[in-house]
């Protein structure tokens, strides 16, 4: 007969490797659910592998890359009800503070898309409460706020232009925010042309014309290929011109009448070639052929004016402007 001893360290032997072995099987089993997460191939497959690793580890250390994992990916959706939806599943699975923090460019993000605008003005003000300098926060609104006032939408227009104005400034004055890698700042550096034609665009659904063709211009010198800027230009400049010639067609004949008209003809030139670059950078350029289909009409008609009815010559001078790559 063994001694009894024996039969203890036999049973303690076996209870250590019992729970050896547990603890390499969970190990590997949490190693296999974060491996499914990156398996999947798109927004929706990963956050139902990341709630399935939750739901299995919930006091995982890797709980909190996981949320940015998901975080990225639906940031990558352009649509707006798919991307609230993933949102409020993202909410009830990542509850933490700290996690809730990662899905707030989330959540920012899906309510613009999703029309919550009044939602996503609400969150900017609390994201930029915290982090005033938040340059991605400040690009997003400015950019929400302009295109509300595009839909005759103007109860952000003012905030969306301190936004913008203050993006601009970070972006000029080369301060980079604290929690922004290299990459990223180089990114919004190379937004501030389209930081420049947005405030232009809220500048004008203001009344202030003269700041708005400030703007463009500065938009336009710094972004030479993009015919939005022009087209906004002419635009303005048409509008300038229109004002002027109300003003002149009541004007008593005379010589201040003559030098009128003489300072209209330099205005009316200086569209058709500001109307022309902008057509000529759109042609052929799919999308922009709206844009070009809106520009031909007023150049159209400016051109003819200034050339006694005729567009002759009025192709060559759009090609002129045309990328050398195109021409």
């Amino acid at each position: 007969m063994r001694p009894t001893g024996h039969k203890l360290t036999r049973v303690l032997v076996t209870a250590l490797c019992v729970f050896a072995v547990s603890e390499v099987f969970a190990q590997t089993t949490e190693d296999d659910a974060l491996a499914a997460i990156k398996r999947a191939t798109n927004p929706t497959t990963r956050l139902s592998a990341a709630e399935d690793f939750i739901a299995k580890f919930p006091n995982s250390n890797a709980r909190l890359s996981v949320a940015e994992t998901v975080a990225g990916e639906i940031l990558k959706i352009k649509n707006g009800a798919v991307a609230l939806a993933l949102l409020d599943r993202a909410r009830a699975v990542f509850t933490s503070e700290q996690e809730q923090e990662i899905l707030k460019p989330v959540a920012l993000e899906a309510y613009t898309l999703g029309n919550r605008i009044d939602d996503a003005f609400a969150l900017a003000s609390e994201m930029l409460a915290k982090n005033p300098d938040d340059i991605n926060v400040l690009t997003r609104m400015t950019l929400a706020g302009t295109e509300e006032t595009r839909k005759k939408n103007r109860k952000y227009a003012e905030l969306s232009l301190q936004y913008g104005l203050k993006a601009i400034a970070l972006i000029e004055a080369g301060k980079k925010p604290t929690g922004i890698d290299d990459e990223k700042w180089a990114l919004q550096r190379g937004n501030i042309a389209e930081l420049y034609q947005q405030t232009a665009i809220l500048y004008l659904a203001s009344g202030n014309t003269l700041e708005a063709k400030s703007r463009l211009t500065k938009a336009a010198t710094l972004s030479p290929l993009d015919p939005s800027n022009f087209a906004l230009l002419a635009r303005v400049m048409n509008a300038d011109y229109l004002m002027q010639m109300d003003a002149y067609e009541v004007m008593p004949d005379g010589k201040p009448k003559q030098d009128e008209q003489k300072k209209l003809d330099v205005l009316l030139d200086s569209m058709i070639e500001t109307y022309a670059r902008a057509a000529g950078l759109a042609t052929g350029r799919v999308e922009y052929q709206t844009l070009l289909q809106q520009v031909i009409p007023d150049l159209t008609i400016y051109y003819k004016r200034r050339n006694n009815d005729s567009i002759k010559g009025l192709q060559q001078l759009i090609n002129r402007y045309r990328p050398a790559l195109q021409r």
